[in-house]
């Protein structure tokens, strides 16, 4: 029976699969010549392993037990039925239906299913080979009674054959390319690149071959790379930069029924220095006044260039013409244009119209078309200068004038020049700026321009001048200019020297002869151009001082020597010496200083001790330390005083009555004596005139007065009032009043009637008198004064 089967086989493969091997071999035989050896790899080895538990200890040598009779499989199958893949056989299987096939791997079960009771496997599913194209499967037969495998459990492999179903494909839908403008033919400007999901090495379905379908005939494409290049020469920037190409790659190698796809390519060409600058016009007007400051822009003029970037940058210059001097030009970095400037002051009366030539050329030139000719332009400048009205011009830019300072006034200094520029030559008129000469020292003739003085120059106080001077058209008062006129006052020697400073000298009384004591040095207010020399010696009136000698010591200064053994202040505390002081310039100017000497005690060392009149007294014999006991002294009086004068302050004051019976005299002192009749302070007459004098401004006659009435001026005062009369009437009121204490009041109303009859009631002037005095009127002045009476005008036993 296993012949039959085997002859069957055989057959089988001779007429159905024979023919379709031999096709594939030829059409590939590089390309399956490795995967048939590998799928080989996986074929049940004909050397076989018996693991049979009586013999599994020892190998025996089967032959080949599983058959199949296909491994290859077509992608993408569409027909109505499921693909038969092959048939799993084994020589155990006698038909009866005892054995059970079993596929296990990739894909069984859902992909491949297999008929257990015959070993036919079929595709479940359409298969993808782009998805995966190989399948590893493993196929076991067993025995359905007993669960045993009857062979060994053997893997085989199921490849997918790729059909042409995967268009190419590009890795990007837009490229962005560039190349230089006028490139040769040839030159590369990107490479493109498609791939083809199909099988490589199955057949021509990933072939792919490239082609232009838009572009032509600037561009073209390599069939074979994808690589694109220019197709025409010298294509020009200026005239079309952008190109949009579009590429086709078809498979099957661009044989019909081959599947394509495209992509596109934008082309920008880019800029090269091809082009050389050219004018719009071959010549430019511009106008200029005459008075326009430097650096004024006339003009701009501008060379185009069709280039782009650093290959459209244009430098400007005058190449030649009549203004180079005048004028320049300069290049704006920004627009690329010239700009004509103003180079030197400009004059419509030496020149009216300039003529220049400006050249304009590329900075970046490229060698590879310097060919094509000189890159760069040419184009005349016209400027015609307009003529103003000009302000006068002075000669120079400032003036310098030296002049001595004991110049007249009304002398001529220096003298300014200036004229009108214009054709016009208007007269001009010169005037002074008084606000650069406050005070008018200086004038100026308005016709010449002469400067004269008005003042007397003083060098010492203003040694320079600094005055404006300005001439102005006399047609137009509005052209006008100003000049700086600096004035020098040259020196004269009109000062005489004199002391330096304030000499402090002394001379000790213990000096000897030619002893220096005072160095002196003197000023001068002039400035001789040939430096100070100054010349010391006695007045002519005193040539020999017997105390002193002067000695020049020839460097402006002078020294004082003593000239006897000794000096005393007791007989001249001071001495005056006159010095006489000249210059050595012309007029020779002297002066006489005198120097204050005087003579102080010193130490033995020469060390000053004192200089002041009250060291004599010390001298005469009081000594320092008696001095001091006298101030201590006195200073100890000062301090008892202040001391009783507190308290006495801080004593209480005793009440003026004590009882009824107690009568004592209260005197108030006031201590204030009067001034005299100049003297209208001490008390206001108006008081006594005024008859109408307010009653309720008394004030107790029973308590001591603590402070001085206060004097309270009345209004206007009555001169008609008889003052003796208001007296009497004041006294006969205080008489008659029964509340007054039973002791006497000193009233004082500081006024002296005429033809007084009473005398002075001081006891000093009585102690002094010749003979006593008589006090009994006193018993006459009423009851007032009868304590007094009774004191003084009784028997002399009872005065004693």
């Amino acid at each position: 029976m296993e012949l039959d089967i085997l002859l069957k086989l055989k057959i089988m493969w001779t007429y159905f699969y024979l023919p379709l091997f031999i096709w594939t071999c030829a059409c590939y035989t590089l390309d399956a010549f490795p995967l048939e050896e590998r799928a080989n790899n996986y074929l049940p080895s004909k050397r076989t392993v018996d693991l049979t538990k009586e013999n599994e200890n020892v190998l025996h040598r089967r032959k080949r037990g599983w058959m199949w009779n296909q491994f290859f499989l077509l992608e993408e199958y569409t027909g109505s039925d499921t693909q038969y893949v092959g048939k799993l056989h084994t020589d155990q299987d006698k038909g009866d239906g005892n054995l059970k096939y079993i596929l296990t791997g990739d894909g069984a079960g859902n992909l491949f299913v297999i008929d257990e009771n015959t070993g036919d496997i079929h595709a479940a599913k359409k298969l993808d080979r782009e998805e995966k194209s190989l399948y590893i499967l493993r196929a076991k037969a067993i025995d359905r009674k007993t669960g045993r495998q009857v062979e060994p459990e053997s893997e085989f492999i199921i490849k997918i054959h790729d059909i042409n179903d995967n268009e190419p494909k590009f890795a990007k839908e837009v490229y962005t390319a560039s190349v230089p403008e006028m490139s040769g033919v040839g030159t590369s400007v990107i490479q493109v690149t498609a791939t083809d999901a199909d099988d490589a090495n199955y057949g021509n379905s990933a072939k792919v071959v490239y082609s232009i379908l838009q572009g032509q005939p600037y561009f073209s494409v390599d069939p074979d790379s994808g690589i694109i290049k220019t197709a025409l020469p010298d294509m020009s920037r200026e005239k079309r930069a952008q190109y949009q190409v579009v590429i086709q790659a078809k498979d099957m190698g661009g044989q019909m029924g081959g599947l394509s796809g495209t992509t596109t390519v934008n082309i920008t060409l880019t800029d090269v220095n091809n082009n050389p600058p050219r004018f719009p016009q071959s010549s430019y007007q511009f106008n200029s006044l005459e008075s326009v400051p430097l650096g004024t822009q006339l003009g701009r003029i501008k060379a185009d260039d069709p280039d782009v970037g650093e290959n459209a940058e244009v430098e400007y210059s005058i190449a030649e013409g009549d203004g180079t001097d005048m004028f320049e030009v300069i290049t704006d970095k920004d627009t690329q244009e010239g700009i004509i400037t103003v180079k030197q002051n400009l004059d419509f009366e030496k020149k009216m119209l300039y003529t220049l030539r400006v050249d304009a050329s590329n900075t970046h030139p490229d060698p590879r078309f310097l060919h094509l000719g000189s890159f760069k332009d040419t184009a005349v400048v016209r400027i015609s200068v307009e003529d103003i009205d000009e302000p006068p011009v002075f000669s120079k830019m400032s003036y310098l004038i030296d002049v001595d300072e004991d110049v007249k006034e009304g002398s001529i200094i220096g003298q300014v020049t200036a004229y009108d520029p214009d054709a016009m030559n208007n007269l001009i008129k010169y005037t002074v700026d008084r606000h650069t000469d406050m005070d008018r020292i200086f004038n100026i003739h308005s016709e010449n321009g002469s400067i004269f003085t008005l003042k007397a120059l003083d060098r010492e106080s203003y040694p320079w001048h600094n005055i404006t001077i300005t001439a102005t058209e006399i047609n137009n008062s509005k052209q006008s200019s100003h000049i700086p006129v600096f004035i020098r006052i040259l020196d004269i020697n009109d000062h005489a020297p004199e002391f330096a400073m304030y000499y402090e000298t002394f001379v000790c009384e213990n000096a000897k002869p030619g002893q220096l004591i005072q160095t002196i040095s003197v000023m001068d207010r002039d400035d001789p151009p040939r430096g100070h020399k100054f010349f010391f010696e006695p007045v002519p009136d005193f040539p020999h001082n017997p105390n002193f000698t002067i000695v020049d010591n020839k460097d402006n200064t002078a020294g004082i020597m003593t000239r006897k053994d000794g000096y005393s202040r007791s007989k001249m505390s001071t001495y005056l010496l006159p010095i006489l002081i000249y210059d050595n310039d012309y007029p020779i100017q002297s002066s006489t200083g005198t120097l204050t000497i005087r003579v102080c005690a010193c130490d033995s060392h020469g060390n000053l001790q004192s200089c002041h009149a009250e060291a004599l007294v010390l001298a005469a014999g009081l000594s320092t330390g008696a001095l001091v006991a006298i101030l201590l002294c006195v200073l100890i009086l000062l301090i008892l005083v202040v001391l009783f004068a507190a308290l006495k302050r801080q004593r209480k004051k005793e009440p003026l009555i004590l009882s009824k019976d107690d009568v004592r005299d209260n005197v108030v002192t006031y201590n204030d004596e009067g001034g005299g009749e100049e003297d209208t302070q001490a008390f206001d007459i108006g008081t006594l005139r005024n008859p109408e004098a307010r009653e309720d401004s008394k004030l107790r006659r029973d308590v001591m007065p603590e402070a001085i009435f206060q004097i309270r001026r009345t209004g206007p005062l009555w001169e008609n009032i008889d003052v003796q009369d208001f007296i009497h009437r004041r006294l006969k009121e205080n008489d008659s009043d029964p509340s007054a204490p039973p002791y006497d009041s000193l009233a004082t109303y500081a006024y002296e009637g005429d033809d007084s009859i009473a005398d002075s009631l001081s006891s000093l002037e009585s102690l002094t008198a010749d003979c006593n005095q008589d006090y009994d009127y006193l018993s006459d002045w009423g009851p007032r004064f009868k304590k007094l009476a009774d004191m003084y005008g009784g028997d002399d036993s009872d005065r004693d």
